[in-house]
């Protein structure tokens, strides 16, 4: 592997960016892969967990405004860039030093109309933001766990009040999150039990999406549906997003139930019930 650039913080934490077979990465005090960008496809979402994240367009299918917490390298503003004409992304990233990565080593777009990043605290600013959004991305971490200031219930508060009607929080967790129970009852009690649990391909992330104003269940013909017109339009493998929702959440065969997320097991037998 070679490394590229290295910048060492003043808490002696680092922004690292790596090169190997083709696979430029971005490391934030560790080895851990924060972003990763393949250089001979570079607007194609790289990782499992970003394009895993990319389920929230089976429920909102042309935001006008994405706001995100947490800029990696950049591979969902660019690739919501090169591939929604339509909508805009606001990214807000605490570290200047992340988004000099982005810019210099993974092409994040300079387009001032159409990608704005911030460098602001994500919590202030989401806090500041009534109504901005129609999804709200949230991707942050400090030494591999999810940021405790952007997983206490206020925070989740303030997220639903950023949502617009009908708008859609997709969080990122590690799958071995050891406080995700917590972390997730907050979210279910902010968002009125209106949630959805779905693991990335590869099972090292679960993605929680929290529905603003939404019904209690969701049909999954039109699902289906859905997936095969997204899939032919992103070449993301939405057919697999919708599979995994029907069996990791609760339901029956013919709806999603938002609700508590429940173990695979449960949700199958209840609905083979």
């Amino acid at each position: 592997m070679r490394r590229l650039k290295r910048w060492l913080l003043r808490d002696r934490s680092s922004v690292e960016v790596s090169e190997s077979r083709g696979v430029r990465t971005l490391h934030l005090g560790g080895d851990a892969i924060q972003s990763a960008i393949r250089l001979s496809a570079p607007d194609r979402l790289e990782l499992a967990y970003t394009r895993a994240m990319m389920v929230f367009l089976l429920f909102v299918p042309a935001p006008r405004d994405i706001l995100m917490v947490g800029l990696g390298g950049g591979s969902i503003a660019r690739f919501v860039h090169a591939r929604m004409p339509r909508t805009r992304i606001t990214v807000a990233e605490i570290n200047p030093k992340v988004v000099a990565a982005a810019r210099n080593f993974f092409g994040l777009p300079d387009d001032a109309d159409r990608v704005r990043v911030l460098v602001v605290d994500g919590a202030a600013h989401v806090g500041a933001s009534r109504g901005a959004c129609d999804v709200l991305l949230l991707d942050a971490f400090h030494d591999g766990r999810s940021v405790r200031s952007l997983a206490t219930e206020a925070f989740y508060g303030a997220c639903r009040r950023a949502l617009r009607a009908g708008g859609l929080l997709v969080v990122n967790f590690i799958s071995d999150e050891p406080r995700f129970g917590l972390y997730l009852a907050r979210i279910e009690r902010t968002f009125a039990g209106k949630v959805l649990c779905m693991p990335s391909e590869d099972r090292v992330n679960t993605i929680v999406l929290a529905f603003n104003e939404r019904a209690s269940r969701i049909a999954i013909a039109p699902l289906h549906r859905a997936a095969r017109a997204l899939q032919a339009r992103y070449d993301l493998r939405f057919d697999r997003f919708v599979r995994d929702l029907v069996k990791h959440n609760a339901g029956t065969a013919a709806h999603l139930a938002l609700g508590r997320a429940e173990r695979a097991d449960r949700a199958s037998d209840r609905r083979r019930a």
